[in-house]
């Protein structure tokens, strides 16, 4: 079992950041690929960014390409997702998730494991 935890949330201005965080514990080995997903009120959730293993490969959504920044750091069993340049639409809460894999999934329904979620609110 993997446990997840993010922070990291609040609120910010549209054309602010956040950076968000995800700590891993439990049966943290390697091979997992690590996700960040969202959720908007009355909305599925959707895909924001992934990253592999070794952190060589990532991978975002068109609709926050140029703007946000996904990075881990294995010796901590930590993710990041740095939001820049923030929009009223990224308004969500926000998921990590993981998943034992050597290729990187883009659907929720490809990972195994998932935090309890953290709030962003950007205001106009």
């Amino acid at each position: 079992q993997v446990q997840l935890v993010e922070s990291g949330g609040g609120l910010a201005q549209a054309g602010g950041s956040l950076r968000l965080s995800c700590a891993a514990s439990g049966r943290t080995g390697s091979w997992y690929i690590m996700g960040w997903f969202r959720q908007a009120p009355g909305k599925e959730r959707e895909f924001v960014a992934a990253i592999t293993w070794s952190g060589g490969g990532t991978y975002y959504a068109d609709s926050v390409k140029g703007r946000f920044t996904i990075s881990r750091d294995n010796a901590k069993n930590m993710v990041d997702l740095q939001m820049n340049s923030l929009k009223p639409e990224d308004t969500a809460v926000y998921y990590c998730a993981a998943v034992r894999s050597g290729r990187v999934r883009t659907t929720s329904d490809g990972y195994d494991y998932w935090g309890q979620g953290t709030q962003v609110t950007v205001s106009s």
